[in-house]
């Protein structure tokens, strides 16, 4: 019964970083889909989501909610401002020299972060509503740490699928990831639904910031968590939003699962085994849909 309850609770906490993963690799397969660029700054989106939240949270002392609905507004603004200002002028230009770009954007948040006071290269924490907090079920214990990371995250991803499925901006955006020059025919601006793409996914990336950093603490090394939040989006299916977020699953799960029963080291690559093994089977990933071109 121990090695039961050992198991759920490192499963469970595997579920929750996984969860986080999942919302980083939403935002690489949002941005792919609609623009068919990989944005390579993504994990400094939530790197920065989670400095914004700390400022309110630590420094301002905004309430937990407000200062995530503030972080939310703020990252959404930034993507916007991102996408309009840097990524517009490259529309047409080939697809290596915007990747080049993205690399180059996460490093300069990187750096923009160390140089500004009151954040730097220290390690920061806030407190949270959810701290030392558990629910006991005989001999299980679960954090509330962990269980919020988990229904904020779930809540999340009902509103996005309610979005795309049910509005008409999210079925513009669909169209558009299909088809752009069928969707400019319609009469959809394509501009438009880049531009609120980039603005989804910075505010998924300040979610996923707010959410970790209780966990793994604000530090400006957070951004690579994108390393692991990519394989997470490629093993889902590149272009599947819910092979991303099963994606995170399996990858936090796997390195949950291994840094607690492996030696040490195995922690850092199992999830790049499954990886491997799973894109060796089915190389268009767990739900992503194989294209074949004629030559």
């Amino acid at each position: 019964m121990e090695l039961l309850n050992e198991i759920l609770q490192t499963v469970l906490s595997g579920i929750s970083i996984g969860c986080v993963y999942g919302l980083v690799a939403l935002g690489f397969v949002l941005i792919f889909k609609a623009t068919e660029v990989i944005n390579f700054a993504q994990g400094e989106l939530l790197m920065l989501g989670a400095f914004i939240s700390y400022s309110l949270i630590g420094l301002l002392h905004f309430p937990y909610w407000a200062a995530l609905a503030v972080t939310v507004i703020v990252m959404g603004l930034l993507g916007t401002l991102l996408e309009r200002t840097v990524l517009r002028s490259l529309v047409g230009e080939p697809v290596y020299a915007i990747v080049i770009v993205t690399i180059g954007l996460s490093y300069f948040l990187r750096s923009m972060v160390s140089m500004i006071p009151g954040w730097g290269t220290d390690t920061y924490g806030f407190q949270t509503p959810f701290a030392e907090k558990f629910i006991r079920t005989g001999k299980l214990v679960i954090s509330w740490e962990y269980l919020a990371i988990i229904l904020i995250t779930t809540a999340l991803i009902f509103l996005l699928f309610s979005f795309f499925r049910y509005t008409r901006v999210g079925t513009a955006m669909r169209a558009t990831s299909q088809n752009q020059l069928a969707a400019v025919y319609m009469g959809i601006s394509v501009t438009r639904v880049f531009s609120l793409t980039w603005t989804i996914a910075a505010a998924l990336g300040g979610i996923g910031g707010i959410l970790l950093s209780p966990i793994t603490f604000v530090h400006m090394n957070m951004g690579f968590i994108g390393l692991k939040a990519f394989p997470a989006a490629v093993l889902g299916g590149f272009g599947s939003l819910p092979g991303a977020i099963v994606g995170g699953l399996i990858i936090g799960i796997t390195e949950s699962l291994a840094g607690f029963y492996l030696p040490e080291g195995w922690k850092d690559i199992a999830a790049w085994i499954i990886l491997i093994g799973v894109l060796i089977i089915r190389p268009q990933g767990l739900f992503g849909i194989q294209e074949k071109k004629k030559v």
